[in-house]
């Protein structure tokens, strides 16, 4: 058993209490609250830290990424959304997209300073450079990861979906798996079943759970994003634009609490031995000028499984820093009568915050935030959002409009990847192969619709064409995967105010 300062001490604590330390910093407006009725708020809280130089003097600990949420929307909205409204904000997936947003703003910062710099001096980041090796005759994407990086996640709960189904089991006054019904249909959304039943069937495509009177998703659990993101790696496609897929893209491991924890869960979810196990051995490499996934230095790129390591943290450690989780903590709320029952339900506010970049250029940009909270335990502000039914507060999201787009909303993640390769092309030694590359990166980002972006391009990078591959191989071994359609059919003219479109 840990003792206090060996939870304290490890990987695992220290990561959990940088990330909980910026939570704590967070403005009350961004935190589950006490509602004057006496119920009391929840909400999963999810962070993402950068380890730099793990095991070495010189370790380094940055928290990147800090969320919170617990709500997703119904397929009926997907369609009405115009790439403005989030389909998905637990906090887990709006993880995933922050962390995107602020690689992106890492690689604008960086091309912006190389733009400014002479040859004999490479822009300065702490995370992303220059692909070693990368010249005439090497292919796009042109930056990556430095090699002394480790990415972790570290969550308050378990995810969604598969990963949980014993721990839903074990919670439930009688933990007898449920009959899966047997009426033949022909609705394809039957066979993607509800988060929080039929027990019976494991290693199984899940829906994102929601009450039993709420109107169906077609979000898939987190557990299944997180499966998925396996093979593809942390990178979206539009990070994928710019910086190479390469072995510490994907997540070293996901930290969570003690009791939070199935073992046998997560290694029939996550584990090399589990529902992808199939997948193991595979490469999809689409890097022409690399040989058995190898470049100049010996570094390994390209998309293959990696399942993440799942760590722990001791439950009496995290009840002592976390009073927002759905069942009552050790140390109550402050103000309330510990002896008295708690009515508890989800937060229906969440909040998204990022660090800003490391470059000396960091832009600033426009509505995000970093005014209202230039820093966040020591760390400057690069996003700071509060997000209500998929767009920022005091917005609506039955009628969306540009001011009331997250930056992680696929309209906004899909213009700032155009930005970038406009930085691109005026970026120095570009070489000629790189130059017939870029054109291609401006041909996909300078699409009309989002689906001819992202879902339908007319043309792809050949490490664009693996990464495509995998995932839809992936996809097929994660058995169920049904799309959530309808929200494709935009185009970037949507990020346009229609008061200043008239002008």
């Amino acid at each position: 058993m840990q003792t206090a300062l060996e939870s304290t001490s490890s990987l695992s604590g220290r990561i959990a209490g940088l990330v909980h330390s910026h939570f704590d910093g967070l403005p009350a407006r961004s935190k589950p609250t006490v509602r004057p009725d006496g119920t009391r708020e929840w909400i999963p809280m999810c962070g993402i830290v950068v380890v730099k130089g793990e095991g070495t003097p010189s370790e380094e600990l940055d928290c990147v990424v800090l969320t919170s949420g617990a709500k997703c929307l119904s397929a009926s909205q997907v369609s009405s959304s115009k790439g403005l409204v989030l389909h998905d904000w637990h906090a887990e997936i709006l993880a995933l997209r922050a962390f995107n947003y602020w690689l992106l703003t890492e690689c604008r910062g960086f091309l912006a300073e190389e733009t400014r710099q002479d040859e004999k001096n490479e822009p300065r980041s702490r995370y992303i450079r220059r692909r070693r090796g990368h010249g005439d005759s090497s292919p796009t994407p042109p930056l990556e990861l430095h090699e002394d990086l480790k990415i972790y996640m570290y969550c308050t709960c378990a995810p969604c979906g598969d990963a949980s189904m014993e721990l839903c089991m074990a919670a439930q006054e009688d933990p007898t798996p449920w009959e899966v019904p047997t009426v033949a249909t022909a609705d394809a959304d039957d066979e993607l079943l509800d988060g929080r039943g039929h027990f019976s069937r494991l290693g199984i495509v899940r829906r994102k759970p929601a009450r039993a009177d709420a109107e169906a998703t077609r979000s898939k659990s987190c557990s299944d994003k997180l499966a998925l993101r396996q093979v593809s790696s942390l990178l979206s496609f539009e990070s994928s634009l710019f910086v190479a897929t390469t072995e510490n893209a994907y997540l070293e491991g996901v930290i969570m609490p003690a009791g939070e924890i199935s073992r046998v869960g997560c290694e029939r979810c996550f584990g090399g031995d589990g529902r992808m196990g199939e997948l193991k051995g595979r490469v999809w490499s689409g890097l022409d000028s690399v040989g058995d996934e190898e470049e100049e230095g010996g570094r390994r790129y390209g998309w293959r499984f990696r399942p993440f390591k799942i760590l722990s943290i001791p439950m009496g450690h995290f009840e002592s820093l976390w009073p927002f989780g759905k069942s009552e903590p050790t140390a109550s709320l402050e103000g309330q009568d510990a002896s008295v029952p708690k009515k508890s339900k989800p937060a229906v506010i969440s909040a998204v915050w990022t660090s800003a970049s490391s470059t000396s250029l960091s832009h600033s940009v426009v509505d995000s935030g970093a005014r209202s909270l230039p820093q966040l335990y020591g760390s400057r502000t690069g996003l700071y959002e509060t997000i209500v039914n998929g767009v920022k507060q005091g917005n609506r999201a039955s009628e969306p409009l540009a001011r009331g787009a997250s930056r992680l909303s696929r309209a906004q993640l899909w213009g700032l990847s155009k930005e970038i390769v406009r930085s691109c092309t005026e970026s120095r030694d570009q070489g000629k192969q790189l130059e017939v590359e870029l054109r291609m990166l401006q041909q996909i980002t300078e699409a009309q619709t989002y689906q001819e972006f992202k879902k339908e391009p007319t043309v792809l990078t050949e490490s664009l064409k693996a990464r495509r591959s995998a995932i839809q191989d992936a996809k097929a071994v994660l058995s169920g995967w049904i799309p959530n359609p309808g929200d494709e059919n935009w185009g970037l003219e949507v990020l346009v105010d229609p008061k200043k479109r008239k002008r």
